[in-house]
């Protein structure tokens, strides 16, 4: 039952990882960057419509997960991973379409600025995207509120966020893939945008249980 599970956990953060990567296409293919950051997060509204799986919607969730602590940490391995497979799928096949030239200098640039920032620049912009992210699935879930809310906030969230320069774990990875930038050195800031999305997660569910 529990490999069924986590079989079930890993396919769904899979077709995350797959929308993240069309999200990312279609950020990198707009002229307008104010409508790309929009336009990308068709990805995050197909995830959560579809109950899909994605580290940075579910790590801020660990906070309250006392009682099943170490099993919900494994589900959030499988996760990472599975949306590590859907991004390196979409991004292994837009890099083999004509698509790729409408797209290889500006990933290639955004790929190098990431490259040469320094760590502790990294780490803070990731914390503030995972404190973005958490805060836009957290308003999708209200459902007290009228749908424009809902959705208004999930749309904001990550435009800000990618306007702002803001590090997100998973979308780097379809940016890495697609510029075909792989190594050592990216693998470990991938890690370290992974730390600093978590931070940034556990920020709001940690400050409300020490308000409550």
């Amino acid at each position: 039952m529990e490999l069924k599970k986590y079989f079930k956990t890993l396919l769904n953060a899979i077709l995350s990882g797959i929308f993240i990567g069309i999200g990312g296409t279609i950020y990198l293919a707009c002229a307008n960057k104010i409508v790309g950051a929009f336009l990308f997060t068709i990805g995050l509204m197909m995830i959560v419509c579809y109950g899909f799986s994605l580290y940075t919607g579910a790590v801020g969730y660990l906070v309250n997960h006392r009682k099943d602590f170490f099993q919900y940490l494994l589900n959030l391995v499988f996760i990472w991973v599975g949306n590590f497979i859907g991004c390196y799928a979409v991004g292994s096949a837009i890099s083999g379409t004509r698509t790729f030239y409408k797209i290889d200098q500006t990933v290639l640039r955004i790929c190098s600025e990431k490259l040469n920032d320094g760590p502790v620049s990294l780490l803070i912009l990731s914390v503030f995207c995972g404190l973005l992210m958490y805060m836009a699935v957290q308003t999708y879930r209200r459902e007290e509120l009228p749908p424009v809310f809902r959705f208004g906030g999930l749309f904001l969230c990550i435009s800000v966020f990618i306007m702002s320069g803001f590090e997100h774990c998973i979308a780097n990875m379809y940016y890495f893939t697609v510029a075909g930038v792989w190594s050592g050195k990216a693998l470990c800031l991938i890690l370290l945008m992974t730390l600093g999305n978590s931070l940034g997660g556990w920020l709001v569910p940690l400050a409300d249980k020490v308000r409550n």
